[in-house]
């Protein structure tokens, strides 16, 4: 298709896509000036994410006046500045109306406020509790005009539904702007590509990159013209920004489709790097055992933090086996990353001189305990965060210890089911420097608390049991929908009861990064006290 125009304009717009910090009100307004300065001469018109001045998501950060009012200083902060500078702004803050607060966008030029829209749709599913923190406007949405271009602002989920696009078109919308604080999930980007198509207008999408707790925002902020082809797009999981010019032809770009575990790894580090840096840590102390979870976690922290700021230990018990050793080793040389052994049996041996009779699986969460010990005692002699190395199969089933193997603050594959472990594995070895020893894929998975001991002493095998439970989890299925997918009655009402005896001890674990439409924690709030089984 021809080349198009996004309209009969000479205005130019920068695009900003950058890393907010939540509650660093100071830091993100020094950030906002440094990027005005910087596309001052070249740019019209910058545009920033949802709540940029205080970060999203703030949550209940947004119920203190205090906070609300330094957000709001600092909007005047920049209309003050603006009176020095030839662009103009668009940027996201709360902001308080006849004693309620917003969810809103300022358009700031020329010592002024002179266009301000606040939020219609507010999430209130998954992660999101908008309904709670901020006012719905229910008034009827507005343009603006700028140089002479007819512009409506959308705040995110706004695109999502019609009724804000509808009424500024109405209006005499000829752009419509959306800004953004849109969390990262496999094949979201897919979707608000569509979501934009279906506005019938050109469409400038910013949204914010980095990581906020167990989010992670993957940028990748796009243009679209009236057909709603993709005629620029930014970065993924980067800081990054773009001027386009609205009067030049813009021919419609080649989107390749992001590799799946591409993605994955790359949200991952993500996630990872900015809650080590954000909250100060210095680097992050793994618990490396020779099994793919602690190698995964391994890779992942060398290459999100630099090998220089993981530490390693090996905590072996009587019962790791020779191939554990020497396979915790060759990975941590081919990641040059510090790697210590510390053996546990002389903590074992303390314990069950104490505590005589101890078998079973008291005995084997006792191991665990004493490695998370030593880690703990460890973190706080170096100052390192305890990288904790769960997937979501393990969690979804309780097949952890409390205060054991579950000890940390951080768990990067806690959204990651095991078959999924395998698989990032596998395409790491074939897309990335950093290699994995090929024997730690292959080899039967073991807690290696008991002799010969594997994970399907108490599991169904991972391909089994990860399909249960992504339709328990991610779909909420009951047992007519998994026994029509290949699955016997008897596994699902095992998988199904672990799932639900175990919210206790997630309630207890470390945040982890989000990937999947629906991960542990605020995306689902089960009952700890449950007797509910669906239609068995």
């Amino acid at each position: 298709m021809a080349a198009q125009t996004l309209g009969k304009t000479k205005m130019k717009i920068t695009l900003i896509q950058d890393n907010p910090v939540v509650g660093d009100i100071q830091g993100n307004l020094a950030l906002v000036k440094k990027h005005w300065d910087a596309h001052d001469a070249q740019s019209d018109l910058l545009i920033f994410s949802e709540l940029f001045i205080c970060g999203y998501p703030p949550e209940d950060l947004v119920l203190r006046a205090d906070f609300v009012k330094s957000c709001e200083d600092a909007i005047k902060d920049l209309v003050e500045f603006s009176q020095h500078k030839q662009a103009g702004i668009i940027i996201g803050s709360p902001s308080t109306q006849n004693y309620e607060t917003y969810n809103s966008a300022f358009v700031i030029k020329s010592g002024q406020i002179i266009h301000k829209a606040h939020k219609y749709d507010l999430p209130n599913y998954g992660v999101f509790d908008e309904k709670r923190l901020f006012k719905s406007d229910d008034s009827t949405a507005k343009c603006f005009d700028y140089i002479d271009k007819r512009i409506g602002i959308e705040i995110c989920e706004d695109l999502w539904s019609t009724v804000r696009t509808k009424q500024l078109k109405a209006d005499g919308a000829e752009l419509l702007i959306v800004i953004n604080g849109s969390p990262f999930t496999v094949n979201k980007q897919e979707i608000r590509y569509e979501l934009t198509q279906d506005t019938g207008l050109p469409v400038i999408y910013v949204n914010q990159c980095g990581g906020q707790d167990d989010l992670v925002f993957d940028g990748a902020s796009f243009v679209t013209n009236t057909e709603g082809e993709i005629t620029h797009r930014l970065k993924d999981f980067a800081p990054d920004s773009l001027t386009i010019d609205l009067h030049k032809d813009s021919a419609p770009i080649s989107i390749p489709q992001g590799e799946h575990y591409h993605l994955i790894y790359e949200a991952l580090k993500c996630g990872l790097r900015d809650y080590v840096h954000k909250n100060g840590f210095k680097g992050v102390l793994i618990g490396l055992s020779g099994g793919i979870d602690s190698a995964l976690s391994a890779i992942i922290a060398a290459d999100a933090l630099g090998p220089e700021n993981v530490h390693t230990v090996m905590l072996p018990s009587p019962f790791t086996s020779n191939d554990s050793h020497e396979d915790a080793k060759t990975l941590a040389e081919n990641l040059g990353i510090k790697y210590d052994i510390v053996p546990i049996a002389p903590m074992m041996e303390t314990m069950e001189r104490s505590l005589t009779g101890l078998n079973g699986l008291a005995h084997e969460n006792m191991q665990s305990r004493a490695r998370g010990l030593i880690l703990m005692t460890l973190s706080n002699q170096k100052g390192l965060m305890v990288l904790t190395t769960g997937n979501k199969s393990e969690m979804a089933c309780g097949y952890a210890t409390l205060y054991g193997d579950m000890c940390g603050g951080y768990n990067v594959l806690k959204d990651l089911y095991k078959t999924e472990v395998y698989a990032l594995s596998r395409w790491i070895n074939d897309n990335t420097p950093h290699e994995m020893p090929e024997r730690i894929i292959t080899k039967v998975p073991t807690a290696e608390l008991r002799e010969n001991q594997t994970d399907q002493d108490n599991l169904p095998p991972y391909e089994i049991l990860d399909d249960i439970l992504e339709h328990l989890i991610e779909f909420d299925e009951g047992f007519e929908e998994i026994e029509a997918r290949g699955h016997d009655r008897e596994t699902i009402e095992k998988v199904w009861t672990l799932l639900d005896i175990a919210e206790y001890k997630r309630r207890q674990s470390a945040p982890g990064v989000k990937i999947t439409s629906r991960a542990f924690g605020r995306d689902r709030r089960y009952p700890i006290t449950n007797k509910f089984k669906g239609h068995i």
